[in-house]
């Protein structure tokens, strides 16, 4: 029995071949074929695509079919669905085609483990696949074929001289149909016990460490690898202590930490122990110090943050930062669409231009005004182009501009709100370059707010940029065309934003756009403000390499932007699930689960993300999707096309809520296993140390987790082949 849960990019070139032969028609072809695979929204094909299609016709070799089934592939589409779009067209003959090519698929069932073993020990290797009969096997030590290793089962003489890791790899074949293994590498070690002398014998019950961890001394940013390796049988499990103390999360032989600060200084050990003993590795001193700049010979910093300038007039500047908030799902007034779509579009249009970006959504007044806090960090002099972009509603009294965040009450005054008079105030503090602030939001008078903030004066720095969505006592709007709508204001600040202009042209261009549009003629209207004195541009060049040194701005940017690595889990039902992550924004992450794995006796297999911490702003009906459309997202189609086949899927948001705590080992209750994946992205940066609770959570939360939990539940899953060598995960034991 063929596996149909496999995705279509696995066919075989005979087999596209064939299915373009069959469909290239305009009767029961192609077109009819896109037809019905759009049924499901993910699948829907463009116009444009269409047209794309329909135009390969005209090259010497170029198929529609071909083209279309590309694109269902790089959505994921998988065999079953493809096979229910033919038999609906009524095309018996694709049918055949495409059930025939399945029932020659081959599946690999068991995949060989990586394996670190003592010099003189025999290692044995096992790959077991499924498919047609009269499968062949061929193991590879890199890309050399090993001599007679044409079995399931490669056993290795380990008897050279230790050295470097070897790289072994299955192929499994039947005629020109064939598939390869997971890499799985084998590392010799020479113990460093004179009782090892006379080999490992891999029936003996014990632990013995053949590679304890090194002293070492770094500097902020730089990446800490610690390194404990033993051999034992059962085989050894791991985990590592700072300062006597549980690393959370650290249950692997490596300990690897990025963006190191001197938080994570202290004596290192770690805990080897199997199901009868138990072992330390030696203790070891990590020290983390201060990382020191010299600046560049020819640099002169000028007062008040003046960039370098080029013999040719060429504004330099040592930085570029960008603040972007987006707030849409307000509790006590109007909901708003456009903010998630155009913090989106700006993130990757400032990236492009080099920009250091923290994107938010959603957050309350203390969480907006701890983003501000940690945004004025990443500034400092000579940072060229401090950008704020702001989503959202707000409001302006006397001169000053007020965003109001999502948990502002019905009657919000300057109380509840942040004052951007004031974060322009401290930006100057920080002696920016170029202080830009686009403001899309409402500037109506606000009747509950007779306050007159006392903001106190400005410096006069000729570096100031206000780009308003909207006029003064005027209100900004978006459009509804569906859920990938921007606002009016980012629709036309987008087409002008990559130009090398002055920014205060380029923000002219976009009003000249913007008063073309007739539905908002006579309501909306972009306003510029500015003192700006010299020609700078948001395209103006970062100062060279080696020259733009600011250890602290650099380190906190890139704290708030890791992801937890990708990671597989080992169930005691011999079930193998991977856990991968994506990020949306700098504070929502999506989680995608999918099983790896299973022992040939468990046909159905499914892996669920349990445990939510209830902190977290989570829809617990938009987790364990099966499509990435089905998470809430609009942005779904961009961030799933990194992402693998057959999962489920999950978005967790609100990340800058996760409160730190500190947690022990856990023991696992049935086929569960607890994963921390430590403080990702914008969580890092501690935002929630002064903030209130959050609002109430949905009725149906579950009640509070301690930790993240995956669970084993049902679905069908083929292993993804991985033609690349596979480093050692970390998993909770």
């Amino acid at each position: 029995m063929g596996d149909w849960s496999v995705p279509i990019g696995a066919l075989g070139e005979e087999v596209v071949a064939r299915l373009c032969e069959l469909l290239d028609n305009a009767g029961r072809g192609w077109r009819k074929l896109a037809e019905l695979a759009g049924a499901e929204k993910r699948f829907r094909c463009s116009a444009e695509e269409l047209e794309m299609c329909s135009l390969k016709v005209l090259e010497p070799r170029g198929s529609p079919t071909q083209c279309l089934l590309q694109l269902l592939a790089e959505r994921d589409c998988t065999l079953r669905y493809l096979l229910g779009c033919l038999e609906r067209m009524g095309h018996t003959q694709a049918c055949r085609v495409l059930s025939a090519a399945v029932q020659d698929m081959i599946r690999i069932t068991v995949q060989p483990e990586s394996q670190v073993v003592a010099e003189g020990a025999r290692v044995s290797l096992t790959c077991c696949a499924t498919g047609p009969p009269g499968l062949v096997y061929q193991w590879f030590c890199g890309k050399w074929e090993v001599p007679g290793a044409t079995s399931p089962e490669l056993v290795i003489d380990t008897a050279t001289p230790p050295g470097q890791p070897e790289w072994y790899i299955c192929r499994v074949s039947c005629g020109a149909t064939f598939t390869f293994s997971r890499w799985a590498h084998v590392q010799v070690e020479k113990s460093s016990s004179p009782s090892s002398a006379s080999g490992y014998c891999p029936s003996m019950a014990g632990l013995q460490i053949l590679r304890q961890p090194r002293p070492c001394r770094l500097a902020e940013g730089d990446t800490l690898v610690l390194e404990c390796r033993a051999i034992g049988n059962p085989p050894p499990q791991y985990q590592w202590f700072r300062n006597r103390r549980p690393v959370e999360g650290a249950q692997a032989p490596q300990l690897q930490v990025k963006l190191v600060t001197t938080a994570e200084r202290g004596s290192y050990s770690c805990r080897v122990f199997n199901l009868f003993h138990e072992v330390w590795s030696q203790e070891v001193d990590v020290e983390i110090g201060p990382r020191l700049f010299t600046s560049g010979g020819s640099w002169q910093e000028g007062d008040g943050g003046s960039p370098e300038c080029g013999s040719l007039g060429q504004l330099y500047a040592t930085d570029k930062v960008a603040l972007l908030i987006g707030n849409m799902h307000y509790l006590h007034h109007k909901q708003l669409q456009a903010p998630m779509v155009d913090v989106h579009a700006l993130s990757a249009l400032l990236r492009q231009l080099d920009f250091k970006v923290v994107s938010l959504l959603d957050l309350c007044k203390a969480e907006m005004q701890m983003a501000v806090d940690e945004f004025l960090l990443l500034l400092d002099k000579g940072v060229y182009a401090g950008l704020l972009y702001y989503a959202g509603h707000g409001y302006e009294n006397f001169g000053n501009s007020f965003m109001v965040p999502i948990d502002a009450p019905s009657a919000y005054t300057s109380a509840h709100c942040l004052c951007v008079q004031r974060v322009l105030q401290a930006m100057q503090q920080r002696r920016t370059g170029l202080n830009t602030f686009l403001l899309d939001m409402c500037r109506k008078r606000n009747l509950n707010d007779d306050v007159i903030p006392q903001v106190g004066a400005l410096e006069v720095t000729a570096n100031i940029v206000f780009g308003y969505a909207t006029c003064a006592d005027a209100e900004a709007y978006e459009l509804s065309q569906g859920e990938l709508s921007n606002g009016i204001f980012v629709t036309f600040l987008k087409r002008w934003l990559l130009e090398d202009e002055k920014i205060t042209v380029l923000l002219d261009k976009v009003a000249e756009d913007m008063g073309t549009l007739e539905i908002t003629r006579g309501r909306q209207a972009l306003e510029l403000r500015s003192n700006l004195s010299e020609r700078r541009a948001l395209t103006d060049p970062i100062r060279p390499p080696g020259r733009d040194e600011t250890s602290a701005r650099n380190l906190q940017w890139a704290k708030a932007h890791v992801l937890p690595e990708s990671r597989h889990l080992h169930f005691d039902c011999g079930v193998t699930v991977q856990l991968g992550f994506a990020a949306e924004f700098s504070n929502i992450m999506i989680i995608y689960t999918r099983v790896v794995g299973a022992p040939e006796d468990i046909t159905k297999c499914e892996a669920r993300l349990t445990d939510i911490p209830e902190e977290l702003d989570v829809d617990l009906k938009c987790t364990n999707k099966e499509s990435p459309e089905e998470v809430g997202s609009p942005l779904a189609p961009v961030w799933s096309l990194g992402c693998p086949s057959c999962c489920l899927y999950s978005r967790i948001c609100g990340l800058q809520k996760l409160r730190y705590r500190y947690r022990g080992m856990d023991d696992f209750v049935e086929e569960r296993q607890r994963v921390s994946v430590g403080r990702p992205l914008i969580a890092k940066l501690n935002l929630q140390r002064a903030v209130s609770p959050s609002p109430p959570r949905s009725p149906l939360s579950s009640s509070p987790p301690r930790s993240w939990g995956v669970e084993g539940s049902s679905w069908v899953n083929t292993p993804e082949e991985n033609l690349s060598p596979e480093v050692p995960s970390s998993h909770t034991v």
